[in-house]
C-alpha cells in the first residue's frame, strides 16, 4: 500500500493544523471559525487514539482523534471522533481507513462508544461512518450557525463497540 498510519507526533502539529483549516474553510465540518492553538487542541484530545495517515513519500495526507464527550468518570469510553482529510486526497476512501484504525485502538484502550456529530449537509461523511459501522442515533435541527452564519443540522452517528460489553 502507498499509504499507512502512525502515531501523531508533536512534529505532526503544521500538517495537522494546515488540514484542520481546510476542513474548517469547507463550510461542512465544523462550526469552528478559528483554528486552536496546539496547547489547547491536545487539551481537549485523548492522548491515545491520535492517527496520522501518510503517503510513503511522507506527505501526511489526513489525520484523526478522540475527544471526550464529559468529563464524568462514567463516560470515560464514549469519545467524539474527528477526522479530516487534505482536501487534495478526498474520496479515496482514506477517511474510511481511518475510521475503522480509530474503531480498533478505541476498542484496545477500553472505549466503548465512538461519536460523531457530522453537519447534515456533509453526505461523503454521513456515507463513510454508516460504511464503517455507525448507525443514526438522532438528528439535530439547526443546532449552531456556522461559519458564514447560516443555521445547520447535524446527525449524530454513533458506533458501539461488541468487545467490551
Amino acid at each position: 500500500m502507498e499509504y499507512f498510519i502512525r502515531e501523531m507526533k508533536n512534529t505532526d502539529w503544521k500538517d495537522v493544523v494546515r488540514i484542520y483549516e481546510q476542513g474548517i474553510k469547507s463550510g461542512i465540518s465544523t462550526f469552528r471559525k478559528d483554528l486552536p492553538d496546539q496547547e489547547s487542541w491536545e487539551n481537549s484530545h485523548l492522548e491515545v487514539c491520535r492517527f496520522i495517515l501518510c503517503h510513503n513519500d511522507g506527505n501526511i495526507v489526513g489525520w484523526a482523534a478522540l475527544s471526550p464527550t464529559s468529563s464524568r468518570i462514567d463516560y470515560c469510553g464514549v469519545t467524539e471522533v474527528s477526522i479530516y482529510i487534505d482536501k487534495v486526497h478526498q474520496g479515496k476512501k482514506f477517511g474510511e481507513f481511518l475510521l475503522n484504525k480509530i474503531k480498533e485502538e478505541a476498542e484496545k484502550n477500553g472505549i466503548w462508544t465512538l461519536q460523531s456529530s457530522i453537519f447534515q449537509i456533509n453526505e461523503a461523511s454521513l456515507k463513510v461512518h454508516k460504511k464503517c459501522g455507525f448507525r443514526e442515533v438522532g438528528y439535530r435541527e439547526k443546532i449552531a450557525k456556522d461559519r458564514n452564519n447560516i443555521w445547520q443540522n447535524t446527525v449524530l452517528m454513533e458506533y458501539r463497540s461488541k468487545k467490551i460489553y
